[in-house]
């Protein structure tokens, strides 16, 4: 393994970090509660990640397993616990655990522990996730069809046919 081919040709490097107070509030909340802060975008990273905090309150909230055809997402756990599905089994996590799942990679997550609980998910390459998550909200009115088209969009095929 090496590293990847240089993607900054300056001399001297340049003033471009960004820095988020930990008390800016999330740029998305769903109707249950649980809430998405957008912390590096796959477009503010030039496509090279994304990285977002996900908040949930004490209810069931979270996908089945499902896989992406062109993104990695990994998660680690902040606080609480989290049932992460790994492909063969669902894990029950704890503040500190890391779950890694490659491209292809059957995974889901759900919190089950009737207590709130915060992650970290982290996908690559940067995908337009904000979007995946925003649409979500709609997605019970949405025709079979439509929904088919919007989980095509978002990459997330499913391995039922509930979705």
């Amino acid at each position: 393994m090496t590293y990847p081919p240089s993607r900054y040709h300056g001399i001297t490097g340049e003033v471009s970090a960004t820095y988020r107070p930990r008390d800016t509030p999330p740029e998305f909340e769903y109707p249950n509660g649980t809430r998405v802060s957008y912390l590096s975008s796959g477009d503010s990273t030039g496509g090279l990640f994304g990285l977002y905090r996900w908040e949930c309150g004490p209810g069931v909230t979270g996908p089945d397993p499902h896989f992406h055809r062109s993104i990695a997402e990994s998660f680690y756990i902040l606080t609480g616990s989290m049932s992460i599905y790994n492909g063969r089994e669902w894990v029950t996590t704890e503040p500190g655990d890391y779950v890694h799942v490659p491209i292809g990679g059957l995974h889901g997550f759900k919190n089950v522990s009737g207590e709130p609980a915060s992650m970290l998910l982290h996908f690559s390459p940067g995908a337009p996730r904000e979007a995946y998550f925003e649409g979500l909200v709609g997605i019970a009115q949405m025709e079979d069809e439509e929904r088919a088209e919007f989980y095509a969009k978002h990459d997330n095929i499913w391995l039922d046919d509930k979705h």
